[in-house]
């Protein structure tokens, strides 16, 4: 079975889903306003989905309370020395660096509203296509 998509609740979903389409280049493949401001956004091969939303019967989690370990998002990054520089002045921020014995380099950081965002570079990428 292939994943059809991730889902997040958050407050916000309108800025989130703004914020992911302009500093990681995410476009919005479908958009349900009301009630609860669906935003589907696919990567950019299209292949893999997020929706962001908000869902007022059930709890926004704090992602920002919560240990990146526990859960993050992560996108393959070319040079993730410069995409955390330009995602923390977009309103990022920076949480930790790891450079992997084999060449690999992971930088953790929050996005504006929390939610832990891992930016990989692979010495052997996990899928290859």
């Amino acid at each position: 079975m292939k994943i059809e998509h991730v889902a997040f609740n958050v407050a916000d979903p309108v800025a989130v889903a703004s914020w992911y389409v302009e500093h990681l280049g995410l476009a919005i493949v479908r958009h349900i306003p009301a009630p609860t401001q669906t935003h589907f956004l696919a990567d950019d091969a299209g292949e893999t989905v997020l929706e962001i939303y908000c869902n007022p019967p059930d709890q926004v989690p704090d992602y920002a309370a919560m240990n990146p370990l526990i859960f993050h998002l992560a996108f393959v990054s070319a040079s993730p020395e410069e995409d955390s520089a330009r995602l923390i002045a977009a309103g990022a921020s920076w949480v930790e660096e790891i450079k992997i014995p084999d060449g690999g380099h992971l930088v953790m950081l929050r996005d504006p509203w929390g939610l832990a965002l891992q930016l990989c570079k692979r010495a052997t990428p996990l899928v290859h296509r």
